[in-house]
């Protein structure tokens, strides 16, 4: 299902590519790449749950890759917090917890 589908799940493309929430463009790139061989139909003739995993790891891919439609999905979607232990909670949103900058504040003000 895509964010903001009315759905009731929001896929996580970090965790399909099996990746960091703070991955590069390279860990990125380089994750796709051992996945999608590894996924690859041709491999694993007819079988569709291969197929489905494949599709799932490309259209990860072409979200993350792309720097304005990882943005848009990073600030899209529901985000439960009983969906992350605390170690993936923490990394999914530590840009948001310890900077204003993450919250779309450009200066911090003096407590």
């Amino acid at each position: 299902m895509e964010a903001g589908d009315g759905g009731e799940s929001h896929k996580d493309y970090y965790k399909i590519l099996e990746i960091d929430y703070d991955a590069t463009d390279e860990d990125i790139r380089l994750s796709y790449r051992r996945l999608a061989l590894k996924w690859h139909p041709d491999k694993h003739k007819g079988d569709r749950d291969v197929t489905a995993r494949f599709q799932e790891i490309n259209e990860a891919y072409k979200v993350l890759s792309d720097p304005d439609k990882r943005i848009d999905y990073d600030f899209s979607g529901s985000y439960e917090i009983n969906r992350y232990t605390l170690r993936e909670y923490l990394s999914r949103f530590k840009g948001m917890i310890l900077t204003c900058n993450g919250l779309g504040i450009n200066s911090c003000p003096k407590w």
